[in-house]
This record gives C-alpha cells, structure tokens and sequence, in this order.
C-alpha cells in the first residue's frame, strides 16, 4: 500500500534519502538550498515534506503547503529506479484524497517531457491553468522560470489564479508584498 509519511530531519535515514533523491530529480534552480529546506521542514507546520512509501519502502518525495484553502505541491518525485511502476499514480491519488484543492506548477509545454509530465497530471483530473506564471528563485541571483500553474479541485483559473498565485509566492517563496505590488502592475502594463 502507498502513503506519503510526514518526515522530519529527525527522521535521518529518510531525511537523507529525500535530500538524494530531490538533488537528482530537479536541477538546482527548482528547489530550495538544502539547509533552507531542512529549516521549513522543521518549523513551519504548514509545510509538509513527505517520503513516498509503497509497504515501507521509500519510493520517491512530496512536498507540499497546506494553506487551508488549497494545498500547493512544491516538489514531487519518484525515485528514478522505480519510474513507470505506477507509484507517481497512486502517490498523486493519496494526496488528493487527503487533502483539498491542490495547485502544483509545472514547466512551459514547450519539451516533449513537460508535455509528457503535463499529461499525466491531466489524466489524474488536473487543469492546466493558460496564464503567465513565474516560479520566484529559490536562490538570490536566480532570475525567475517561466511556468504554468495546474489546479486539482474546485479551483477556477478566471476567478482564482491571481490570489493561488499571490498566496504561494507570499507563503512558500517570502516575496514581499511591495514586489507583489510591483509584479502585478507590471502585468497591467504589458
């Protein structure tokens, strides 16, 4: 049976696996520097970070922000020896019985993999929300990916993508209300 396990650093033998298995599966500029990751885990409790368990044995990672509204899934992955086993299917499903609304980003459906990766979302019941996201850095002198928001639940992108947007860049990534200011006049602009 699958299920996602709250970990801690605590935890240190699955801590260290899903430190592992993030710095493989996501190039650094996607995630945050590991110390900074290990700070959230340990004391923001609405920050959720997960190992994947199929009958105790770790399987891949989740992250995710439990805003009360909505839940914002940060990082997800499978460990690359057991891809296309159906774990990523079913590791998906846990959460979202679990929990909410979920938004997740995903990148520009631009390379035949973020397609292949948009896909498999939209086969578990996500919506590819068609608006201008930009995934903030994680790191200072990163600059900002081009992304898209996908939503699971009773989110809509017309009525909703602006306070999702505002709400994850607040919470999980700290930009300041004046940047959010700045951002959304500069989207009036254009």
């Amino acid at each position: 049976m699958i299920r996602l396990q709250r970990i801690t650093t605590r935890d240190a033998g699955l801590y260290a696996y899903m430190e592992r298995l993030m710095t493989v599966s996501f190039p650094a500029e996607e995630y945050r520097p590991l110390d900074e990751l290990r700070k959230i885990t340990d004391g923001r409790p609405e920050f959720y970070n997960n190992v994947i368990l199929q009958d105790d044995v770790p399987v891949g990672l989740m992250t995710y922000w439990d805003f009360g509204d909505f839940c914002y899934a940060e990082h997800f992955a499978i460990d690359p020896e057991r891809r296309n086993g159906g774990y990523g299917q079913r590791a998906l499903k846990c959460l979202c019985d679990m929990t909410g609304p979920i938004v997740l980003e995903v990148e520009m459906p631009e390379e035949e993999m973020a397609i292949r990766r948009i896909n498999f979302y939209k086969r578990q019941g996500f919506v590819l929300w068609e608006k201008d996201y930009l995934q903030p850095p994680y790191r200072p002198g990163d600059g900002f990916l081009p992304m898209r928001l996908m939503a699971y639940g009773n989110l809509d992108c017309s009525r909703d993508f602006v306070a999702v947007r505002n709400r994850i860049y607040r919470e999980a990534y700290k930009v300041s209300e004046e940047d959010l200011k700045a951002m959304d006049s500069q989207i009036h602009e254009a």
